[in-house]
């Protein structure tokens, strides 16, 4: 990198805004990829050579302008709640932090219009104050914005009744070219699913429009189990039956609740559990769900302390792997999609091979409108060789594994990577939009000659 550059870029931006103190470069290089053992020693000691947060989308255009003149790769953060190294800098250079834009636009009866750097957790706040609420989000919701859940994310909460990111639930992106002269384009309809879980490889999203659906009053409620398949059958019923409005639908198997510190004593020891977030009104049906496959309601989060308290959602997604790291270093995780109907199989040959080496914890989402359990399968790590025996096994009986092991695209998350690499020629030509995570192949081979 040229020298005098951190010079120059305080000039452009305000000398505020450009932050070079090792501790914050160190922080603010960084998310939540030490959740992988994998990942841990290969990014621990990547960081930026400067910080650079954004005011304004002008600001943010005027950063990528800079460093496209001066050929200074450029990482876009949000809260850096990822846990993959999205926000992690292979190649030093710029981290544009881009958490500060972050005004609601537009709040409309359908969708809200936001700057990428929002809150979800306020927008959450703002839209149920006006008779709305989010369709999906994250389990970090408070921090993550809802640029970083596009770009970095995949589904969560709410994905039960309205499936994941790529089921409509992104209308339009407004994203910044990485050129000498940023243009802004306007992204909709099929060519939103190159922007949806890119890494900021291929542009920089600035602006979205997410749909919304009308606030409902939730109930949380935990149904125990002796046996985890028993949870499982009850988990997939309450999930298929669309009288039930719906957030969440985990079943949880023992240990893994034990590591639920806050509620651990209202949950039964030595017993499965399903975390639900449910229509209030619902829990009739629940308890009589409950009671056809062995099991029964136990601890419940009436509607009225909704948000009031430490919630359900705070347990399950990637959530459920932080409390069990909490408890025992150890441990790490997987993503895995399982069969739609023939999950239980798939359960049992899991649970014959490995035991209490890999703990099960399942997500019912929608998924292209098929009801399916996705799973973050909790797995005590002792080699990167046993791993990925774990790994191919799963694959092996037919579940779908994006290994979290990993920060290319192509081979851990997905996604639509052609749609990706044409955006990325096109709109950063020199490669210089966080370089690393996206790899680029010839033009032939895209053509296949």
């Amino acid at each position: 990198m040229a020298a005098g550059w951190q010079e120059e870029i305080a000039e452009l931006v305000g000398a505020d805004r450009l932050l070079l103190d090792p501790g914050q470069l160190d922080k603010l290089s960084k998310d939540y990829y030490w959740y992988s053992p994998v990942l841990e020693p290969l990014l621990r000691d990547k960081k930026a050579d400067g910080i650079v947060v954004a005011g304004s989308e002008e600001q943010a255009a005027q950063v990528l302008a800079f460093a496209c003149r001066n050929r200074i790769p450029v990482t876009v953060r949000g809260a850096g709640t990822g846990n993959y190294g999205q926000a992690v800098p292979l190649e030093g250079g710029i981290v544009l932090d881009v958490s500060g834009l972050d005004r609601i636009l537009e709040i409309s009866d359908d969708y809200a219009r936001v700057q990428c750097g929002v809150r979800l957790g306020a927008l959450e706040k703002k839209l149920r104050e006006a008779g709305r609420e989010l369709r999906i989000y994250p389990s970090t919701f408070m921090k993550a914005t809802v640029g970083g859940f596009v770009c970095g994310g995949s589904g969560g909460i709410g994905s039960i009744t309205w499936g994941n990111l790529w089921d409509g639930n992104v209308l339009e992106a407004v994203v910044l070219t990485m050129e000498e002269q940023p243009r802004k384009l306007v992204i909709a309809g099929a060519e939103l699913a190159a922007y949806i879980h890119n890494y900021g490889t291929n542009g920089v999203v600035t602006e979205l429009t997410i749909p919304t659906a009308p606030r409902t009053d939730w109930v949380q409620t935990v149904a125990q189990f002796g046996d985890f398949e028993d949870a499982c059958r009850f988990a997939h019923a309450v999930s298929l039956d669309d009288s039930i409005g719906k957030r969440l639908v985990t079943p949880v198997e023992w240990p893994i609740p034990a590591y639920f510190t806050p509620i651990v004593k209202h949950l039964e020891p030595e017993s499965s559990a399903c975390l639900m977030e449910t229509a209030d009104g619902s829990e009739g049906a629940l308890a009589e769900y409950a009671e056809r496959f062995g099991g029964r309601i136990g601890y419940v989060i009436p509607a009225s302390q909704y948000r009031k308290t430490i919630g359900l959602s705070d347990f399950t997604w990637n959530h459920t792997t932080l409390w069990a790291l909490n408890k025992d270093p150890s441990l790490t995780y997987l993503q895995a999609g399982f069969h739609s109907a023939d999950f239980l199989e798939q359960i049992r040959s899991i649970k014959s091979r490995f035991g209490g080496e890999v703990l099960l914890h399942l997500e019912f989402v929608r998924s292209a409108g098929v009801v399916m359990p996705a799973a973050l399968p909790i797995v005590r790590y002792t080699s990167h060789e046993r791993l990925y025996e774990i790994i191919a096994y799963f694959r092996s009986i037919g579940v779908g594994i994006n290994d979290p092991h990993t920060w290319r695209l192509e081979m851990g998350g997905r996604g639509e990577f052609d749609g990706m690499i044409r955006a990325k020629r096109t709109n950063d030509p020199l490669g210089l939009l966080n370089p690393g995570k996206l790899q680029v192949p010839a033009a032939e081979a895209m053509r296949g000659e």
